[in-house]
């Protein structure tokens, strides 16, 4: 099933194409940002797509803690069903732990605390909830008293999305995929959508969640349309209400887009409301604009992000001058979208038959290249397992999950930048070939994954 939105030129929704093309100036030249992808509607409608080169349409990327919104549009479904009560304390839900849990506060943590990160616990419990039971997140999290009453402070905390998860689960006997797939990704057209899971078979439920950029877009419009789609209501007006309203201040967080408030697994933002994840993820939702503004990538400071969607993005919307000659320079831009390749010499010829070995507490275990038609191919080696790529030059080389882009810089070094695209994240490789080794460092370091394992995780 797959539900596409109809597409219109900028200028006809509103909206001016230049202050589009600002920010995605401004999003490929600001430090600490790199952008994967971009889809802005409005009015249901699509005004820009596109996808920085070598990520493409048809990819899923890892979403890191917007996976968060999804688990929360679960309970938000449970809730409608009756089968999850906001006001039913989270140990209700797991009476097999009803005698362990002494402590007064953690029997007070209601579900609707627990979705506004609301647990009364000070900072993030994720360590300490591992360490008091390594194998049950639930029962450690519950075992780790909070330091406020319940519903009081915030504090980001992913035992709390994790244990919403596990609750949805517990009531619907099944996976989380499982349970939204007929509810949820079927009617709004999402055809893959994939979570990575922890040794006891559960989705991490506060990351780990792949998924398309339309995906993400098509959750935005949901809640903007307060939970209807297609004339079918999924979620309940009042759910999306509360979900994307203060339940809890937060004032104490330093970013400004990060001291709103918090809602049901949504930040509020100085404009609308927002989902994100690690490294620029974002699922920006403008009620007063009908916008829903999708974006992956790669980017250290997301707050920069936001700064240029209101520097250039919002005064686009209702511009007081449209310039609908600019639409069609857009569209080609849009189409045309990339991240630079790696630049220098050719690779040199006996590249091809080089094993190189990780510097000791390297990153990867060994790299290898072999002859691949006209050019070389790499294989990379860790912990037991291997994947391999050919190596563009002065270009991207795609395949599978892998993408791969090489030079010679003029001291003989072999410069690879390895990209695992479908999650943010890029390795930058030094090939020392007289030494025979391989150094490796990551542009940002995954949260959860190595290197063989960043890729969309099986059904």
């Amino acid at each position: 099933m797959t539900t596409t939105f109809p597409t219109a030129a900028p200028s006809a929704l509103g909206i001016d194409a230049g202050g589009v093309d600002r920010f995605l100036d401004a999003l490929e030249s600001t430090p600490g940002v790199e952008p994967h992808s971009i889809v802005l509607l409005r009015h249901g409608q699509v005004a820009a797509a596109g996808w920085w080169h070598p990520y493409a349409e048809d990819r899923v990327h890892l979403l890191y803690s917007l996976s968060k919104s999804f688990t929360a549009a679960a309970v938000g479904i449970a809730v409608r069903e009756g089968l999850i009560d906001l006001d039913a304390t989270a140990l209700s839900y797991f009476p097999e732990l009803d005698a362990e849990i002494t402590d007064e506060r953690s029997r007070r943590i209601r579900v609707r605390h627990l979705l506004a990160m609301a647990s009364g616990h000070r900072e993030e419990a994720l360590d300490r909830a591992r360490a008091a039971d390594p194998d049950d997140l639930v029962r450690g999290f519950l075992l780790t008293p909070p330091d406020e009453e319940p519903g009081s402070v915030f504090a980001y905390n992913q035992p709390c999305t994790y244990t919403l998860g596990a609750i949805v689960r517990r009531v619907s006997g099944g996976t989380l995929v499982d349970y939204l797939r007929p509810r949820l990704l079927d009617p709004l057209g999402i055809d893959d959508l994939a979570w990575r899971r922890d040794e006891t078979g559960a989705e991490l439920g506060f990351s780990g969640c792949y998924a398309p950029t339309w995906a993400i877009a098509r959750l935005g419009q949901l809640y903007l349309q307060r939970g209807v789609w297609d004339g079918e209501r999924i979620l309940d007006e009042d759910w999306v209400a509360q979900a994307t309203s203060t339940q809890v201040e937060n004032p104490g967080e330093e970013n400004p887009d990060w001291s709103q408030g918090y809602g049901f697994q949504f930040w509020m933002a100085r404009h609308g409301y927002r989902g994100d994840g690690a490294y620029g993820q974002f699922c920006v939702v403008l009620p007063e604009q009908d916008v829903v503004l999708a974006l992956t990538g790669q980017s250290l400071d997301m707050q920069a992000v936001l700064d240029a969607a209101w520097q250039h993005l919002l005064p686009a919307l209702d511009a007081v001058d449209v310039d609908a000659a600019a639409d069609a320079g857009l569209e080609a831009r849009l189409a045309s979208l990339g991240l630079p390749p790696v630049a220098g010499g050719r690779l040199p010829e006996h590249l091809a038959e080089v094993s190189l070995r990780s510097r000791p507490g390297g990153i990867l275990d060994a790299v290898t290249f072999a002859r691949d038609g006209d050019g070389i191919r790499m294989t990379v080696t860790d912990d037991g397992r291997s994947d391999s790529v050919p190596l563009g030059e002065g270009r991207w080389a795609v395949d599978g999950a892998l993408a791969a882009s090489a030079a010679t810089e003029p001291d003989g070094t072999v410069r690879v930048a390895l990209r695992f695209v479908e999650t943010p994240h890029l390795l930058h490789l030094r090939l020392d070939l007289d030494r025979g080794t391989v150094g490796a460092k990551w542009g940002t370091e995954p949260l959860h994954d190595g290197p063989m394992t960043l890729r969309r995780p099986a059904d």
